[in-house]
């Protein structure tokens, strides 16, 4: 004779209790019947992707304050991107404060977050950016992502921001120009230097806007469609020069814009830059010109309100470097009005 053995009770939360309202909701979630796999649901990001798309973005952080990724994933969220942020470092801020702690990803941690992903089937990205990279261990890593993700996308957009130092400063170790140089700029779909990074890029002095064409030639000639010199200080005017490649035998679509002056030193500007072009070129994707212009417009607006708040608060804004205004700024992020118009180049 057989005797039939009733299965062991459900084990269910300390927090469940019959007596709650929505304990049928509760009881949806975690009954299953024995021997029944649960089917994992899809990830939406992946099996219904955002209009402009799913960028894996690969920069610093800071608990607080607004540099590398927290100044670079909420601006792209209110783009309307999904964005999965890898933190090269995690400092407590940033480094410009008299004292930082933290801790600092090496490149075997990278690549074991992208098997991690990689094995829950979820590389498929449309857009990688990278800013701040310390260390050429890391750097190899990163190109290695670059081949993964284009592995599963062929059409990956690299957006990359070279982050090497400014005004004549370097900030990380000599031996990665070299590796940037020749090995991540020809997989670049968009770069992103400032003057300083542009000269060690190209080995060319930027003096004259002619200067900065043929620094982004040299640059198109390595590999990238897109060169945006996010700033030159050229006769004393501060600028932003362009250049968009379309076709190899056509010569590239170039132009500059002035940038009003700002007696202020801002933390985060270039990594926010960078984000934005991103954003607004994914839109305007044959106007480089004219996502430049929404760029630099909307962090305009964000760096105006930035000194009138510390001046509202008793500060005077140009004695020492500030926090950007992020999350106050949101609508001129969104929708930006155009206050600095781009000059084509003939």
């Amino acid at each position: 004779m057989t005797v039939a053995v009733p299965p062991p009770p459900l084990r269910c939360p300390s927090w469940w209790s019959p007596a709650s309202p929505s304990h049928h909701l509760h009881s949806f979630f975690f009954f299953r019947r024995r021997g029944a796999a649960m089917a994992r649901p899809p990830v939406l990001s992946v099996a219904l992707p955002s209009d402009t798309g799913r960028v894996l973005s690969i920069q610093s952080h800071t608990v607080q304050g607004y540099v590398g990724n927290k100044s670079a994933v909420f601006p792209l969220q209110l783009l309307g991107f999904d964005v999965d942020p890898i933190n090269s470092v995690q400092f407590s801020n940033h480094t410009g404060y008299p004292t930082f702690r933290g801790q600092v990803l090496n490149g075997s941690q990278l690549w074991d977050l992208i098997e991690g992903l990689e094995e829950n089937d979820l590389l498929h990205y449309t857009h990688l950016l990278t800013g701040y990279i310390g260390s050429v261990s890391f750097l190899t890593t990163v190109l290695q992502v670059v081949d993964k993700l284009r592995s599963v996308n062929p059409d990956l957009v690299y957006v990359c921001d070279p982050v090497l130092g400014d005004e004549g400063k370097l900030y990380v170790p000599q031996d990665l120009i070299s590796v940037y140089q020749q090995k991540v700029v020809p997989v670049a779909t968009m770069l992103t230097p400032n003057q300083f990074e542009v000269e060690l890029l190209t080995g060319l002095r930027i003096t004259s806007e002619e200067d900065g064409l043929k620094a982004c030639n040299t640059l198109h000639d390595a590999g990238p469609r897109k060169v945006v010199i996010t700033s030159a200080l050229i006769e004393d005017k501060l600028l932003l020069i362009g250049s968009h490649k379309k076709a190899k035998e056509q010569p590239p679509e170039q132009f500059k814009i002035e940038i009003p002056k700002i007696p202020a030193y801002f933390t985060g500007t270039g990594d926010l830059t960078t984000a934005l072009l991103l954003g607004w070129s994914n839109k305007y994707p044959d106007n480089l010109d004219r996502a430049a212009e929404l760029a630099v417009s909307s962090l305009q607006a964000l760096l105006r309100r930035t000194v009138e708040d510390y001046k509202r608060a008793g500060f005077d804004p140009s004695t020492s470097s500030l926090e950007i205004r992020l999350i106050q700024s949101q609508d001129e992020i969104r929708s930006p009005q155009i206050t600095c118009k781009a000059v084509k180049y003939s």
